[in-house]
């Protein structure tokens, strides 16, 4: 088996990191910590990585960057299910690709943006991928992508944990879909 490769060791280290942000927060996370969740003495961890705070800008800028993929990849599409059906497949495989820091991406939502003015940052990226044009909140639309996007993230990070990433997939994007308010066919289920 080939040997991981820098920026492959770095991509797990910062994964793993993010997991462990989203789970205890910036302050209770030790070095230590993170060194164990990636199986590395403190010492090598900090040969990748300086310090806490480093790879805590990692995970940023790994989100961010996620984030900005996202919006250039949909920002020619019309406002709508088209696109939200984009966001949605994007942010799954995310999910199943990152599942740490697709994690701290879901805590966004339940963050105070004044810890870290970045993540409100990440969020006003991911609400005009979406299309929510803010000077017009429909609380209704708040609910649906705080809620599709919430339970996404936690059942594509539960699937890719117990190796059903592929079964689940489709599964997840309708699960979704549905609660944006794009049901196949929701007069059917109205019954």
């Amino acid at each position: 088996m080939p040997r991981p490769t820098r920026s492959e060791i770095n991509a797990e280290i910062v994964d793993r990191a993010a997991g462990l942000f989203a789970k205890h927060g910036f302050e209770h996370t030790s070095i230590q910590q993170i060194a164990d969740a990636v199986r590395y003495s403190k010492a090598g961890l900090l040969h990748h990585y300086p310090s806490k705070k480093s790879i805590y800008d990692a995970v940023i800028k790994a989100l961010c960057e996620h984030t900005q993929a996202i919006l250039a990849n949909v920002d020619h599409i019309a406002v709508g299910a088209e696109r939200d059906r984009a966001v949605v497949e994007a942010s799954v495989d995310f999910a199943f690709d990152c599942p740490g820091v697709s994690a701290l991406g879901n805590r966004i939502a339940a963050t105070e943006h004044t810890v870290d003015p970045v993540l409100g940052e990440i969020g006003l990226i991911f609400y005009a991928a979406l299309g929510i044009d803010l000077t017009n909140l429909e609380l209704e639309r708040i609910i649906r992508v705080t809620t599709a996007f919430s339970g996404l993230s936690v059942t594509a990070v539960q699937a890719a944990q117990i190796g059903q990433a592929r079964e689940w997939r489709g599964y997840i994007i309708d699960a979704a879909m549905d609660a944006l308010g794009h049901a196949k066919n929701m007069a059917a289920k109205a019954k």
